[in-house]
């Protein structure tokens, strides 16, 4: 990017949105029903009902995730964050060399896109194995009673041991958020109100889509999504376990 490029889009500070509402509420009851899962399968005893509920919670966002990663706005969309691996590489060695500009990637850039698959893949993981889990004590979760115990007990064990990449990919998004802020580069004030100033961003960034026929589209993806959790936690909920 020239210098006169940079001076140019430093003069409109107008804000640009890039992430829609429905990413928005995503992020944030992701990070509610992942929370709240580690928490209540810490305070055990009862309240693991609620560990298995949040945990078919947690399924249902990352099947919306997945989806709206298709068919969402273009900076949800895994098409305008996913790139090769190579390209991340350069992305790296270019920001280092000119470390010069501070504007922001719209959206994701290509670190942090790996981040996000990392996150999706690691806690989908931990979310789908949760479903077929049994402790053989209180707790199973909706899908055990339909596999062998053989089959039940090495999903609980893949549970029991991705545990630890859970809390790993946790604290590397913290770390990331909290080094980013210290170049200048606040990430959470725009995945919750969406905007982000135009003078931090490069000249000609277009915005997403966050009408309401996008609003309509998720809306209807989230009810349908949301029943079929209404109908895992029924099952849960008539398996026999602790879950009433």
């Amino acid at each position: 990017m020239t210098t006169n490029q940079i001076a140019a889009a430093h003069t409109n500070s107008a804000p640009i949105r890039i992430w829609d509402l429905p990413t928005r509420l995503f992020h944030m009851a992701f990070a509610i029903s992942v929370i709240g899962a580690i928490v209540t399968v810490k305070l055990g005893g009862l309240w693991m009902d609620w560990h298995v509920r949040l945990g078919i919670i947690s399924v249902a966002l990352l099947i919306f995730r997945i989806i709206w990663g298709l068919i969402g706005p273009r900076y949800a969309r895994f098409s305008q964050f996913i790139v090769h691996p190579l390209r991340t590489v350069r992305y790296l060695c270019s920001r280092r060399q000119a470390n010069k500009s501070s504007l922001m990637h719209a959206g994701h850039n290509p670190l942090g896109a790996w981040a996000v698959i990392a996150m999706l893949l690691i806690i989908g993981i931990q979310a789908i194995t949760g479903l077929f889990a049994n402790d053989d004590i209180l707790t199973q979760g909706p899908l055990a009673q339909f596999v062998s115990d053989s089959n039940s007990a090495t999903m609980t064990g893949l549970h029991q041991a991705n545990e630890p990449f859970v809390y790993a990919i946790i604290a590397l998004h913290l770390l990331a958020i909290i080094f980013y802020a210290a170049k200048g580069q606040r990430l959470i004030p725009p995945m919750i109100h969406g905007d982000v100033p135009g003078n931090q961003l490069a000249p000609d960034t277009p915005a997403a889509r966050d009408d309401v026929g996008i609003r309509l589209r998720a809306g209807v993806l989230a009810a349908l999504l949301g029943w079929g959790a209404w109908w895992l936690m029924q099952l849960a909920a008539n398996a026999g376990g602790s879950f009433n």
